[in-house]
């Protein structure tokens, strides 16, 4: 299927997984714009590269264990207007770590994060959405071994799973400097985290929160101002 944005197109069919709400809040939440150099873990269809590539000149290096997904994204990167900034690379960020000499400004992801879910039948499936390949330890230990001393570490993960990445981040010293809560509709719960993790502690910062959709379903305006760079339009 393809998800036509303002300035590129993502076709997705042959990735691990669709493009989605998680993708998109985490990529218009980053701030790529002073970043010389990025990493996107677990790409997928590439939807958060490109993102992130329509709002920067960084050089974006893009690697995902499945190579169909890295295939597609390679597609996708060569049919946008910032082909040249962005590279698709079939790894896992265990092999991709090992190999690495290089510091990244930004690191992003949106992980696999149903740790205690039931599986997939299909296992191309629960390697997007289970962390059966990357543990939240081996996760953290190739992010502090790839990221630049100023550089920043952004993920998107529900709330009990961020409480604890947390703690592991904080005891690595790996710290938050910024947060977003998520709620699907206005009235539940928050069920997604955006964190921005650094090396410098921080003042404890009060978490932002973003309400998608109203109590009458729709889209908030805060969501449709949220994510104006990429969407032609929401009702």
């Amino acid at each position: 299927m393809a998800f036509r944005f303002k300035q590129f197109t993502v076709e997705d069919d042959r990735s691990t997984m669709r493009t989605g709400t998680d993708a998109v809040l985490l990529g218009a939440w980053a701030k790529p714009e002073k970043a010389d150099s990025i990493l996107d873990i677990g790409t997928g269809c590439g939807v958060i590269s490109l993102m992130l590539a329509q709002r920067s000149h960084a050089q974006i290096t893009a690697i995902d264990p499945d190579e169909g997904s890295v295939r597609q994204a390679e597609s996708n990167f060569t049919n946008s207007p910032w082909a040249e900034n962005l590279v698709a690379i079939h790894s896992s960020l265990q092999d991709y770590t090992a190999s690495c000499r290089n510091k990244s400004d930004l690191i992003i992801t949106n992980p696999p994060f149903f740790t205690d879910s039931l599986k997939s039948p299909d296992p191309v499936k629960n390697m997007a959405r289970h962390d059966i390949h990357l543990s939240r330890r081996e996760l953290l230990d190739c992010v502090l071994r790839l990221l630049g001393d100023n550089g920043q570490f952004l993920l998107i993960l529900p709330g009990k799973e961020s409480k604890i990445f947390s703690v592991m981040a904080e005891e690595s010293g790996l710290f938050p400097q910024r947060t977003l809560e998520i709620r699907p509709k206005q009235g539940k719960q928050v069920n997604r985290i955006l964190t921005a993790y650094g090396f410098e502690a921080s003042p404890l910062i009060a978490p932002e929160e973003l309400v998608i959709r109203d109590q009458d379903g729709r889209f908030t305006k805060d969501y449709i101002d949220f994510t104006g760079d990429y969407y032609f339009s929401l009702r």
